[in-house]
C-alpha cells in the first residue's frame, strides 16, 4: 500500500489562497464533499480533533501538519495535499502552547487503520527528508506533486529493502 493511490489532482492545492487553517479545512470539506467523500460530519469533527490534539510539526527550515480526524466521517478515503508559501498556523503536536507556520499539510481523509498506519509511516518518511520537502513546496502544479510523491514512496521502498 501507498500513500499515492489515496491522492487525485482535485484534492491537491499548490500554493492555496487560504490564510488560516478554518478556510483551508473548509475547502478541502466542501470539495470532498461534492465528491461524496465525506459524511456531513467531517468538517466539524476535523476540527474539533485538531482543537484537541494537534498536528502541526516544526522541522529545521518547514512547517508541516497532518490534521485528520475520525474514520467513521470518511466515506471514501482520500488525501489531500496542499502548499503554501507563507505558511498557516497549527498548534504544535508536541507542544500545544507552540505554533508552526506550516507549509505543506496534508489532510487525511481515511478509514481504515492499516491504511492510515502505512500512510502515516510514508508521510513521516517523506517530511523526514528536506529534500522531498523542498520538491513539494516547489511543485508548480498537481501533476508535480503526484509525480514528486511517487518518487518519495520509491525512494522509501528503495531503503525498506536494504
Amino acid at each position: 500500500m501507498d500513500l499515492t493511490q489515496f491522492i487525485t489532482k482535485d484534492m491537491i492545492w499548490v500554493q492555496t489562497p487560504c490564510r488560516d487553517q478554518d478556510a483551508l479545512f473548509e475547502m478541502v470539506s466542501e470539495r470532498a464533499a461534492s465528491q461524496n467523500r465525506i459524511s456531513n460530519q467531517f468538517l466539524e469533527k476535523l476540527t474539533e480533533r485538531e482543537a484537541v490534539f494537534p498536528t502541526g510539526l516544526q522541522l529545521e527550515q518547514y512547517g508541516v501538519a497532518l490534521p485528520h480526524t475520525d474514520p467513521e466521517c470518511v466515506t471514501e478515503q482520500f488525501i489531500a495535499v496542499l502548499t503554501s508559501e507563507p505558511g498557516i498556523r497549527f498548534k504544535q503536536m508536541a507542544d500545544a502552547s507552540q505554533e508552526t507556520r506550516a507549509n505543506l499539510i496534508f489532510v487525511l481523509g481515511l478509514n481504515e487503520p492499516h491504511s492510515q498506519l502505512a500512510v502515516l509511516q510514508q508521510l513521516m518518511g517523506a517530511i523526514q527528508n528536506e529534500k522531498h520537502v523542498k520538491e513539494l513546496l516547489a511543485a508548480k502544479n498537481e501533476d508535480e506533486v503526484i509525480e514528486t510523491l511517487s518518487q518519495v514512496v520509491l525512494h522509501l521502498k528503495g531503503e525498506e529493502k536494504l
